[in-house]
């Protein structure tokens, strides 16, 4: 059986560097995907809404991973890929000193013998094990092309990350880009398992020449 670790063949965007930041040329890759919001008052922990999401994205994933072991036709194991979120308010600016309005898209990549077929069939499955749940419906499966971007890893908890974010701000000005898109986090720990000092979480926007 064929085996595939799309980490270490994309391990530039995949492991950097927590010393410096990193300029990456980010490809097309295919998601599952899904979008939602933070209820108001509440953090990513807490909300239910979130956690739904988390939950159908990973179901989907899951499955469709043992779909492409147990095919009769070249099948193909994998490791699954770490889960991803986008950001921002209704402004389009993300604060972390303003935890109101605060929206997501979650998203892991698939890899590309994953196709539409395969993802339908994966939903259906799982709506099938699951029930009608909401969240099922607000999936979807589509490319996401990220192009430049400017990268770090960051290490430590979660509310620590403005100073992190604060160094790449700093080398966008200082090499002259700006920032044209959301703010992106790419989850490597599990924050259910690993001290708040431990967790690692890539941060990463994309740019252009200013």
């Amino acid at each position: 059986m064929e085996k595939l670790d799309l980490r270490k063949e994309w391990k530039e965007l995949y492991a950097p560097s927590a010393r410096h930041v990193d300029v990456v040329q980010v490809p097309r890759f295919q998601f599952a995907m899904i979008d939602g919001q933070i209820e108001d008052g509440q953090i990513p922990e807490q909300s239910e809404g979130f956690q739904e999401a988390l939950n159908v994205l990973y179901g989907v994933t899951y499955t469709l991973k043992f779909m492409s072991k147990l095919r009769e036709a070249k099948p193909i194991n994998y490791r699954i890929m770490a889960l991803e979120g986008l950001w921002w308010t209704e402004s389009g600016e993300f604060d972390f000193n303003h935890k109101e309005d605060w929206r997501f898209t979650l998203m892991i990549v698939q890899p590309d013998h994953i196709d539409q077929k395969m993802y339908q069939e994966a939903v259906s499955s799982l709506r099938e094990k699951k029930g009608e749940i909401p969240a099922l419906g607000q999936l979807r499966f589509e490319a996401f092309e990220e192009g430049l971007c400017m990268q770090i890893l960051h290490v430590g908890a979660y509310d620590l990350e403005p100073m992190t974010i604060a160094r790449l701000k700093d080398f966008a000005t200082d090499n002259g880009y700006r920032i044209n898109g959301k703010h992106h986090e790419i989850y490597l720990s599990d924050p259910r398992r690993a001290k708040p000092d431990k967790i690692r979480t890539i941060l990463r926007y994309p740019i252009e020449k200013d």
